[in-house]
C-alpha cells in the first residue's frame, strides 16, 4: 500500500488549520477573572505583648532566643541525643502518611498537565465503512442503487481560550498542586514533632520508672527497718502495718508507667512504618537530652511564609481566585474550528488517491446569552468561596502567631518552674537525710520517715516532669516555626515540577 498520499494529505490539513487558526486566534487573548495577589505579611515583630521577663533573672529561660535566625532542617540535632537521628531519618523514609501525601502531590501534578492539554488542538486519525441508498422507493418494484462508502482521514479541532477559561484552569490546577505540597510538608512536621515527642515521653517515662523503682527499694528497706525494730519491741505493729501500705502504694504507680512506656514505643514504631512486634524501640537516656543553647525565632513576617497550615492556605485562596476567573470566562462566547483532511471511495483499493481527498473546515461559535442565570450565579458563589477561604487564611495566621506565643511564653515559665523544683529537690532530699539518722537513733518515729520519703519522691518525679515539659516545649516551638522543612531535601520540591507526559 502506498501511504504517500495520506502524508500529503495530512500536511495539507495541517497548513489549512494553520491558516484558519492565524485568521481568528486575534480573538484569543483576554483572561477573565482577578489576577490573584497574595497577602501581605504582617508588619509587626513581636509575637507577644506581655512583658518578658528581663534578661538573667530567675523567671528567664537559659535559652537564648535568636530572632530572623532559621530553624535547621534536622532541628532535633539540637537535643544531642544519641540515636535520635537514626530513628528520624528511618520515619522520614518509611513513614506511610508521607508516602500517601507525595502519591497525592504527583497525582496533583497530572491535574496540570491534563489542564494545560486545551491549550493544544485536539487530532485524531478516523475511518469508516458504510452503505448508501440511492433512489430506493417504497413501491415494490422499484429498486434503488447500493454502493459501498470507505472513509480513512485525520481530522483537527481548536477551541480557543477567547476568555482565558483554561488559563484560568490552568492556574487553579497549580494552585492545587502548590497546596498539596504543602500538605505534605504539614505531613512531615507532623511525623518529625510527633516522633521527637514520643522519644522524649519515652525517655521521661523510663526516668520516672528508675525514681519509682528506686523509691520501692528505699520503702522495701524501710520496712525492713521497722520490722527490726518491731521484733526488738522498739516500734509498734501500725509503724509495720504503716510501712507495708506504703510499699504497696508506691509499687501501684509501675503499671500505670509501664502503660505509659508500651504507648509511646508501639507510637514510635507505627511512625517508623513498622508494626511494634517487629521493631525494637531505641532506649534513649533522658540524661542525654540537651536544651538548645540557642533557639531561632522566625520573625512575624517570615512565619507566614514558613508555615505548611498558612501556605495551604494560601494556596487555596490563589484556587478560589483562579476559579472567579473560570466562572466568568463562561459569560463569554467560545469559538471552536474543526479541519478534516479525508479519502472517501467506493472501492477500498482505491481510497487513498488524491481523487477521492475531501477536505472540510468548519468554525463554530456558542454564547449562552441566558440561563436563568446560572452563570452570573456562579461567578457571585466563586466570590463568596473566595471570601470565605480568604478569612480562613486570616484565622489560620492568627492561629499560627496565637501557638508561637504560647510556646514561647511556656519556655519561659518553664525555667522558672524548673528553678523551683530544683530547690523542692534539694531541701527534702536534705529532710530525707536527717530523718534517716534520726529514725535511726530512735529520735523520730517511722510515719515521719515515710513521709520524708514521700517527699523526695515526689520532688524527684516532679523535677523529671518539668524538665520533660521543657523539652516538650521546645519541640512545640519548633513545630509552631514551621519545622524547617524548606530546608529537606526531600520535601522541599518545587512548587511546580515537569510533570510526567
Amino acid at each position: 500500500m502506498n501511504n504517500q498520499p495520506l502524508r500529503s494529505s495530512c500536511g495539507g490539513c495541517f497548513r489549512v488549520f494553520s491558516l484558519l487558526a492565524g485568521a481568528v486566534f486575534g480573538l484569543a487573548g483576554c483572561t477573565a477573572g482577578p489576577d490573584f495577589v497574595r497577602p501581605a505579611a504582617p508588619n509587626f515583630t513581636a509575637y507577644d505583648n506581655d512583658q518578658a521577663p528581663p534578661a538573667g533573672s530567675p523567671t528567664a529561660t537559659p535559652s537564648r532566643i535568636v530572632q530572623g535566625q532559621a530553624l535547621p532542617a534536622q532541628w532535633w540535632d539540637l537535643f544531642q541525643v544519641p540515636g535520635l537521628k537514626e530513628v528520624l531519618d528511618q520515619a522520614i523514609a518509611a513513614n506511610q502518611t508521607l508516602v500517601a501525601a507525595r502519591a497525592t502531590l504527583a497525582q496533583a501534578k497530572e491535574a496540570i498537565v491534563q489542564a494545560k492539554s486545551t491549550w493544544y488542538p485536539t487530532v485524531s486519525l478516523g475511518a469508516s465503512v458504510g452503505k448508501n441508498f440511492i433512489g430506493a422507493g417504497t413501491d415494490q418494484y422499484s429498486h434503488g442503487t447500493v454502493s459501498n462508502q470507505f472513509s480513512l482521514g485525520p481530522s483537527i479541532s481548536y477551541t480557543f481560550d477567547i476568555a482565558g477559561q483554561t488559563a484560568r484552569t490552568v492556574e487553579q490546577a497549580k494552585a492545587n498542586a502548590e497546596n498539596q505540597h504543602y500538605q505534605l510538608a504539614a505531613a512531615y512536621l507532623t511525623l518529625t514533632s510527633s516522633a521527637v515527642t514520643q522519644a522524649i515521653t519515652l525517655a521521661v517515662t523510663q526516668k520516672l520508672l528508675v525514681t519509682t523503682e528506686d523509691l520501692i527499694k528505699n520503702d522495701e528497706k524501710n520496712l525492713e527497718l521497722v520490722q527490726k525494730s518491731y521484733l526488738i519491741g522498739t516500734a509498734a505493729q501500725t509503724d509495720v502495718l504503716t510501712a507495708q501500705a506504703q510499699l504497696e502504694n508506691d509499687r501501684t504507680q509501675l503499671p500505670a508507667l509501664h502503660q505509659q512506656l508500651s504507648v509511646a514505643r508501639h507510637a514510635l514504631s507505627v511512625l517508623v512504618g513498622q508494626a511494634p512486634s517487629q521493631w525494637r524501640t531505641p532506649d534513649f537516656d533522658f540524661d542525654t537530652f540537651k536544651m538548645p543553647e540557642q533557639l531561632p525565632l522566625s520573625l512575624p513576617s517570615e512565619l507566614v511564609h514558613q508555615r505548611p497550615d498558612i501556605l495551604s492556605a494560601e494556596a487555596l485562596l490563589h484556587a478560589d481566585s483562579a476559579a472567579i476567573g473560570i466562572a466568568a470566562a463562561q459569560l463569554y462566547p467560545s469559538l471552536t474550528l474543526s479541519i478534516s483532511d479525508s479519502y472517501q471511495s467506493t472501492v477500498l483499493n482505491t481510497l487513498l488517491n488524491n481523487a477521492s481527498k475531501a477536505i472540510s473546515a468548519s468554525t463554530n461559535g456558542n454564547w449562552t446569552l441566558f440561563q436563568g442565570g446560572a452563570l452570573v450565579s456562579q461567578k457571585r458563589a466563586a466570590i463568596d468561596a473566595y471570601d470565605a477561604q480568604l478569612a480562613t487564611y486570616r484565622q489560620t495566621v492568627l492561629v499560627a502567631f496565637g501557638q508561637v506565643a504560647d510556646a514561647l511564653r511556656a519556655i519561659d515559665n518553664d525555667a522558672e518552674s524548673l528553678r523551683l523544683a530544683g530547690n523542692a529537690l534539694d531541701i527534702s532530699s536534705k529532710s530525707l537525710r536527717l530523718q534517716r539518722a534520726s529514725y535511726s537513733a530512735g529520735k523520730s518515729n517511722v510515719l515521719q520517715l515515710i513521709t520524708a520519703e514521700n517527699a523526695y519522691a515526689q520532688a524527684s518525679m516532679n523535677f523529671v516532669r518539668v524538665q520533660g515539659q521543657r523539652l516538650q516545649d521546645c519541640v512545640t516551638l519548633f513545630a509552631a516555626l514551621g519545622g524547617g522543612w524548606q530546608n529537606k531535601a526531600e520535601i522541599a520540591l518545587p512548587a511546580e515540577q515537569p510533570a510526567k507526559s
